[in-house]
């Protein structure tokens, strides 16, 4: 909810999920990748790594 909101307040509404990465404030602004991001979870079957 936090990124939805804020991704709202600067007109990217559908940039929320991108955000999640996204820790720049360039980044936010400009709707590009800057810097790249992981983020590594697993679950009971799978490992997964999100690259931004």
């Amino acid at each position: 909810e936090k990124f939805e909101k804020e991704a709202a307040e600067l007109g990217k509404g559908s940039f929320k999920y991108a955000w999640v990465l996204d820790k720049l404030k360039a980044e936010r602004e400009r709707g590009i990748t800057i810097d790249i991001a992981l983020w590594k979870f697993e679950t009971p079957k799978y490992y997964v790594t999100v690259i931004d």
